[in-house]
């Protein structure tokens, strides 16, 4: 409990760096985590872990060293005493699914990076590409239209997106225009179809998948890397596990 009581009075709502109040000697011990882990919703636990999987990569862009107050602000915040299991299912998540490795590169201040442990491929390729934010993002949106049965709205993609901190009427740091990536950028490089829903007002679109995608990843894969990033089993989702398995 006093860990618990310690996060909530933690410097993140004044806008610190998060980390004054949690240096070494504080940190959980591996058995207070498991404990605090019962206490917690597992969706939300897996959702932190998507989250922070998200914002490493997007961070990787810049080649800026990573701080561990960053994290805890931007991302885990009020998870802060599991932040332990949420970085090494976070670092699992990386090496798997894109070959990264997370390593804390100064253990006194907890700055981290991502080392690739994969070598490049030639030429445009989905799952080893240089852009390796954009290919996140992409993979991302990817999944989320599969999941939702090969169709989106196009205000629920960006409700979507919002939830990760990625905002379609802002200049994004990585991706610049975000509006402009996905609904250009990735249409013309024929990754994503956006198509007008007829009779509405305002205008709605739906987006699919284009036929780059189709070609250069599979459904098997995406729900391999959504089961990965929710730690679950890809047949939890036996809708979408019946219909990856029957896609060539």
């Amino acid at each position: 409990m006093s860990q618990r009581k310690r996060s909530k009075g933690s410097g993140l709502s004044q806008g610190g760096d998060g980390d004054e109040d949690f240096n070494q000697s504080q940190m959980p011990t591996h058995s207070q985590v498991q404990r605090n882990l019962e206490r917690r919703s597992q969706d939300q636990v897996n959702q932190k872990v998507s989250e922070l999987v998200q914002f490493l990569l997007v961070k990787d862009q810049k080649k800026i060293p990573i701080k561990r107050a960053d994290m805890l602000k931007k991302v885990i915040r009020e998870y802060r005493d599991v932040y332990s299991e949420i970085v090494n299912r976070a670092g699992k998540t990386l090496q798997q699914v894109f070959g990264l490795q997370l390593v804390e590169i100064d253990t006194k201040h907890h700055i981290y990076i991502l080392t690739s442990d994969l070598p490049r491929a030639e030429g445009e390729n989905l799952h080893r590409d240089n852009q390796t934010a954009k290919l996140g993002l992409l993979l991302i949106i990817l999944s989320f239209i599969f999941m939702k049965g090969n169709t989106a709205k196009d205000g629920a993609v960006w409700e979507f997106l919002r939830r990760l901190r990625v905002q379609p009427g802002e200049r994004h740091e990585v991706f610049g225009d975000v509006k402009k990536l996905v609904t250009e950028e990735f249409v013309r490089q024929k990754y994503l179809e956006i198509t007008p829903i007829p009779l509405t007002d305002p205008p709605e679109f739906s987006y699919q998948w284009g036929p780059r995608a189709a070609k250069e990843t599979s459904k098997r894969d995406v729900l391999r890397f959504v089961a990965k990033i929710q730690g679950k089993d890809p047949t939890f989702w036996m809708s979408q596990y019946n219909e990856a398995e029957a896609t060539p």
